[in-house]
């Protein structure tokens, strides 16, 4: 009778050490988010004064919208933070989660080389830019990560009228199979070219080759201005309604996911959207740049 009291209370912790969110005394958000919030420095500001207020640490998971999304949908985190409206309206309605937060926005640019071969106007309209830069089959780094961005590229080649071909790619994790399509023009490898990067990395390797690539103000700014070695690429186009950027958070649903810290999660979201974490979005700079605009205020 002992040894099986003794068995049952082992078992007992084992559950509660492995479902609380505490760890230690802390207690831990799993967030999955877009890579531009965290390139641009923006979380180096939000997240160590939303952890003062509620005593809540945010573990950050960094990757491409898309891929942000998918944890989401697995139910492996918390909360989401990322930038694809549709997406994440359908996200909701598909009972993910719980209500999108509209957060703030900023808005994406095309960048290039000083040369700037292609042509390509500041004032052009991004399919018009998308267009001429096709047309000279100068280099165009994209992405390809199923992330924001690439979602954005994609939608801007869509409209641009040219003949775009379709690829389908099959992600496995976890025992569960998801095929993703990716539009593009034809030119792939020659001109076109998809490194299934994030921001960073692919604003680095389009320098390197001296190519043209769809940015975030954000993290281009960052980039550009935030670093010794500066960045030797110019913003080609700009001011593009088409090029509106908004950002969203959702917290996940725990009718769907039980285990999901919940009450966390709405803390943080609700603590983003509060005039205290707008003030943040708005007042947070970069070499005297402003990176983000709020939409709750």
């Amino acid at each position: 009778m002992k040894r099986t009291l003794v068995w049952i209370l082992c078992a007992l912790m084992c559950f509660y050490c492995t479902t609380s969110p505490v760890w230690g005394g802390e207690k831990v958000l799993k967030m999955s988010t877009t890579t531009s919030t965290q390139a641009s420095g923006l979380l180096d500001i939000l997240l160590p004064e939303f952890e003062k207020d509620p005593g809540i640490r945010v573990k950050v998971i960094a990757k491409g919208t898309g891929a942000a999304i998918r944890d989401g949908m697995d139910g492996n985190v918390d909360v989401i933070f990322v930038h694809a409206k549709a997406r994440e309206e359908a996200f909701v309605a598909e009972g993910y989660g719980t209500r999108r937060h509209a957060v703030m926005h900023n808005d994406f640019i095309i960048i290039g080389p000083t040369k700037n071969l292609a042509g390509v106007r500041r004032n052009d309209t991004a399919t018009a830019a998308f267009k001429k830069i096709a047309a000279k089959r100068q280099p165009f780094i994209s992405r390809g990560d199923d992330s924001g961005t690439h979602t954005k590229e994609q939608a801007l080649w869509k409209a641009s009228g040219l003949p775009l071909e379709n690829e389908s790619t099959t992600i496995a994790k976890k025992g569960k199979a998801r095929t993703i399509s990716f539009l593009y023009p034809a030119g792939l490898g020659s001109w076109y070219f998809s490194i299934g990067q994030g921001m960073g990395k692919t604003i680095t390797y389009a320098e390197e080759k001296q190519a043209y690539t769809l940015a975030d103000r954000g993290t281009y700014i960052r980039y550009k201005f935030g670093r010794e070695g500066g960045l030797d690429l110019d913003i080609c186009c700009e001011g593009d309604p088409g090029l509106h950027n908004p950002y969203g958070v959702i917290p996940i649903n725990p009718k769907k996911f039980p285990h999901v810290q919940y009450d966390m999660a709405k803390t943080f979201a609700e603590w983003l959207v509060s005039p205290r974490g707008q003030y943040l979005i708005n007042d947070y700079r970069l070499l005297g740049k402003q990176l983000f605009y709020p939409d709750a205020m």
